[in-house]
């Protein structure tokens, strides 16, 4: 059975995860990360994203994000998917040498040779699970999950601590995203 992964509410806020193709490990690496933080901001002055929530795992990332009545989400996702791919795995190139970076780059390119909608690497998994978030109820504990995934993860014992989330502007300070804060 096959589902509908399609934005259909441009103007709702949506739960989404945007996930390395194998589960690949690449964003421990500073500079990588750096890549999908200044992207995101990006999207949120150029392109009419607005982000709620957000988080930058080893392997995905989460937002909840929506897009300014002149845009439509699931094209500044496809546009920033499309320009963070290029850049990551332009930076992967720059890095090479190193073994994993070598292995990462033969996956991501066996991941675009097997895909008819990528030329030459496919960096992100096609999908990206979109939820639309019709209430509050909804939206509040898509937003713990998001803070509390490095918790979980064992990478923090505060969600706050972890520095590639908004949980730190949900605690009173200020990240890395410029973020639409609910509180």
């Amino acid at each position: 059975m096959s589902r509908n992964y399609n934005i259909r509410d441009q103007d709702k806020p949506h739960f989404l995860t945007l996930t390395v193709v194998k589960w690949l490990s690449v964003f421990n690496n500073a500079s990588y990360a750096k890549i999908i933080i200044e992207s995101l901001n990006y999207c949120i002055e150029n392109k009419g994203m607005e982000v709620y929530a957000w988080c930058l795992m080893k392997n995905h990332l989460h937002l909840i994000a929506r897009a300014k009545p002149e845009s439509k989400l699931q094209d500044i996702v496809r546009d920033f998917k499309k320009f963070t791919s290029k850049r990551v795995i332009a930076a992967i190139y720059e890095d090479s040498e190193n073994l994993d970076e070598g292995k990462a780059l033969w996956v991501f390119r066996q991941s675009g040779i097997a895909n008819s909608n990528n030329k030459y690497h496919q960096f992100w998994q096609q999908h990206n699970h979109p939820i639309e978030l019709s209430n509050n109820l909804l939206f509040d504990q898509k937003l713990k999950y998001i803070h509390q995934n490095p918790v979980k993860a064992g990478l923090v014992n505060e969600s706050h601590d972890y520095r590639l989330s908004s949980a730190i502007d949900y605690s009173g300070g200020q990240g890395l995203v410029k973020i639409e804060s609910v509180n």
